[in-house]
């Protein structure tokens, strides 16, 4: 029997924004997906998924979660003629869209049957089997949040607009700082929201030169922050993000009204997070203390809330 983790995903800062060529921050969470292999007799292999998740959530992506098994298998040539595989999923990342669930579970699996068959494999080839299970999921996956899962830590990602090449690069802060993830309940579409904001863009370029400009300006003091641990600086540009999201219009009320919850309730830093007008809303707390505060007010609130660490 082997064992494996993969961490969850936040996109910190440069969500809409990395589709045009700037960069975005994701950080691994602190909350992660688990995965045990037990080798019986038979063939094939099944999949027991405990996996906390949003209602639906394992439904809708069934068809895809099982697809990325078969991929990761295949591409780590494990045996299931001869042998059975019998999978369990589970942990305390709550599998939700926004925080890098399939990719946790792809990296947990890949981990699990290195850890099961003794693979040998070191971070760079678990992560490559990460990526083929997340091609079910995505089918040409960015590579981020399998990157996030495997490694651990902050990473600094530029899109190649020319198809070439992403920039990917590891970046390591002193602090471990804690968030709050709230979930609006709400799943907007990802690829209508991109569009209204190019449509936006074409109408206003000269607005949105100065928008982008002022994104890039704040990403690079974000990753100089993070690289020194200054989460209060951190937390200030957070809320300089969310405030040009909103200037995209893709943050909605509801994003705004959790944010304005979290920020009124000890969060120095708060904003949307992911595809906007729904989803998730992240916040920044100095203390362990301050996080349980606002998570309970999110709640209160009528919302689902969790604490994790991010860094």
């Amino acid at each position: 029997m082997g064992t494996g983790k993969g961490f969850g995903k936040t996109i910190l800062f440069g969500e809409h924004f990395v589709v045009y060529g700037l960069p975005a921050i994701a950080s691994a969470l602190g909350t992660y997906t688990t995965a045990d292999v037990k080798v019986v007799e038979g063939k094939g292999w099944m999949v027991d998924d405990q996996r906390p998740a949003t209602p639906g959530y394992k439904k809708k992506k069934f068809d895809e979660a099982m697809q990325s098994i078969t991929n990761v298998i295949e591409h780590l040539k494990i045996d299931v003629e001869n042998q059975k595989l019998e999978i369990t999923f589970a942990g305390d990342l709550i599998a939700a869209s926004g925080v890098g669930a399939s990719a946790a579970q792809c990296t947990s699996l890949a981990r699990a049957l290195n850890d099961t068959f003794s693979l040998n494999l070191d971070d760079e080839k678990i992560n490559r089997a990460a990526y083929e299970g997340e091609k079910a999921y995505h089918g040409t996956p960015s590579g981020i949040d399998n990157t996030a899962s495997t490694y651990g830590g902050l990473i600094w990602f530029i899109k190649n607009l020319d198809g070439g090449k992403n920039t990917m690069d590891l970046l390591q802060t002193p602090k471990k700082m804690p968030l709050v993830i709230a979930n609006s309940g709400i799943t907007a579409s990802t690829t209508e929201l991109v569009a209204d904001v190019r449509k936006l863009k074409e109408e206003n370029p000269k607005k949105f030169e100065k928008i982008f400009k002022d994104y890039n300006h704040l990403a690079v003091k974000a990753k100089e922050a993070l690289l020194e641990g200054n989460i209060i600086t951190v937390a200030e540009l957070m809320n300089k993000n969310h405030a040009l999201l909103q200037e995209i219009t893709v943050s909605g009320d509801i994003n705004d009204k959790l944010v304005d919850i979290a920020l009124n309730n000890g969060a120095i830093g708060a904003k949307m997070t992911g595809t906007g007008r729904g989803g998730l809303v992240i916040s920044l707390a100095e203390t362990e203390k301050i996080q349980d505060e606002i998570a309970e007010a999110i709640e209160n609130a009528g919302f689902d809330a969790w604490k994790t660490m991010i860094g």
